[in-house]
C-alpha cells in the first residue's frame, strides 16, 4: 500500500494506492490572485495543508500509517521550494514510521496512470500541462523518446499568461475556457516545426489582438489555434511511428475541446484514443502512488538518500524507473 505525495507546483496532492486501486486522492491547490505562481507562497500553502491532507487521505482510505508500506513523492521536475516541501514531509513520515521512499518522475506518473486507465498498449503520448508540452513514445520499459515538444513555453502556461495579461483575477485554463465560450475565430499565429511547437509568438499576438477584437473572441481563438497545432503534430507523429493508440495526459488534457479534436482525428485515422478522468490529469497524489507502486521493487530507498531535481526530464529517467 503506497502513499503518494505530489508537490511540484501549485497543488499539494496526496493519494493512497493498493495493487493499482486508488483508495484516496485528495489535494488542495494554491490559487494566486492576479499573479503567477510565487514559489515561496505556494510552498507555504503546501506546508500549512500537509498534515490536514494526510489525515483526510488516511481516513478516506480507512488505514493508518502502520498500514502504509512505502511513501512515493514527486522527485521532479518542478518548482524547487514546492518540491522540497513534499520531500521534507515524506522524509519525516518515513523516518517516524520506519518506511522506505520512492522518488517518482512527475511526467512519468501522469503517463502511467493515464495509460493504465485507458488500457491502450504502446500508445503515442501527448503530455500537455502548464510547464510541459511533449510528444513521447516509450521504447523499452521506462525509456522515453521525445518526438517533439514546445520550444518555449507549455500550453498551460500559454493560457495562464494570457489570462494574467487580460487582467483575470484567477488566471487559469479552466477560467479562460469559460470566457472563451461563444467566441468567434480570429486568425492568430500558427507555429508547428515538424513535431515541435512554439507558443510565445501566439501569446504576444493574442494579447495585442484582445484589445482590438475583444477578450472572448481571442480567448476562443487561442484555444482553437493551439489545439490545432497539437493535433497536427500528433497526427504527424502517429504516421511516423505507426502507433495505433494515442493517450493524452496532463492538466490541459482536462479540456473537453482538446479531447474532442484529438478524438475526431483518431477516429478518422483508425487510431484508438484514451484520456483519464479529470482528477487523474490534474496534478494529484494518486498518480504518484500509482507510479511508485509500479517501480517500487527497484526504487525503494532510505529517506537520507532521497533528493529532488527541478529539471528532471522524462527522457532522462534514472534507472529505478526501468
Amino acid at each position: 500500500m503506497i502513499l503518494g505525495i505530489e508537490s511540484t507546483a501549485h497543488t499539494l496532492g496526496m493519494g493512497i494506492v493498493h495493487k493499482g486501486k486508488v483508495l484516496s486522492n485528495i489535494g488542495d491547490t494554491y490559487k494566486p490572485v492576479r499573479e503567477g505562481i510565487v514559489p515561496r507562497k505556494a510552498a507555504d500553502h503546501h506546508a500549512e495543508r500537509f498534515a490536514g491532507l494526510l489525515e483526510e487521505n488516511l481516513r478516506k482510505a480507512g488505514v493508518g500509517m502502520e498500514g502504509i508500506d512505502a511513501i512515493a513523492y514527486s522527485e521532479g521536475p518542478g518548482l524547487g521550494a514546492c518540491l522540497k516541501v513534499g520531500l521534507v514531509g515524506a522524509k519525516y513520515l518515513a523516518l517516524r514510521h520506519g518506511k522506505g521512499m520512492v522518488g517518482v518522475n512527475h511526467p512519468f506518473a501522469h503517463i502511467k496512470i493515464a495509460e493504465g486507465i485507458a488500457g491502450i498498449r504502446k500508445p503515442l503520448i501527448l503530455y500537455v500541462s502548464g510547464g510541459n508540452t511533449q510528444l513521447l513514445i516509450e521504447r523499452g520499459k521506462g525509456k522515453f523518446h521525445v518526438l517533439g515538444e514546445t520550444l518555449d513555453m507549455g500550453a498551460g502556461n500559454l493560457f495562464d499568461a494570457f489570462g494574467r495579461g487580460i487582467g483575470m483575477e484567477y488566471a487559469h485554463g479552466s477560467g479562460l475556457a469559460k470566457l472563451a465560450e461563444g467566441g468567434r475565430y480570429v486568425p492568430l499565429p500558427y507555429v508547428v516545426k515538424g513535431m515541435n511547437l512554439s507558443f510565445s509568438g501566439l501569446l504576444t499576438q493574442a494579447l495585442k489582438e484582445a484589445k482590438v477584437s475583444g477578450e472572448r473572441d481571442v480567448a476562443h481563438s487561442l484555444f482553437e489555434t493551439s489545439f490545432a497545432m497539437l493535433c497536427e503534430a500528433c497526427e504527424r507523429a502517429l504516421f511516423l511511428t505507426r502507433r495505433k493508440g494515442l493517450v493524452v495526459c496532463g492538466g490541459v488534457a482536462q479540456n473537453r475541446r482538446l479531447q474532442g479534436m484529438l478524438g475526431k482525428m483518431c477516429a478518422e485515422d483508425g487510431v484508438e484514443f484514451g484520456v483519464a478522468p479529470d482528477e487523474f490529469n490534474r496534478d494529484n497524489g494518486a498518480m504518484i502512488a500509482y507510479a511508485g507502486e509500479l517501480i517500487m521493487d527497484g526504487a525503494l530507498r532510505e529517506p537520507e538518500k532521497c533528493t529532488v531535481d527541478q529539471d528532471y526530464r522524462v527522457d532522462r529517467l534514472r534507472r529505478h524507473h526501468y
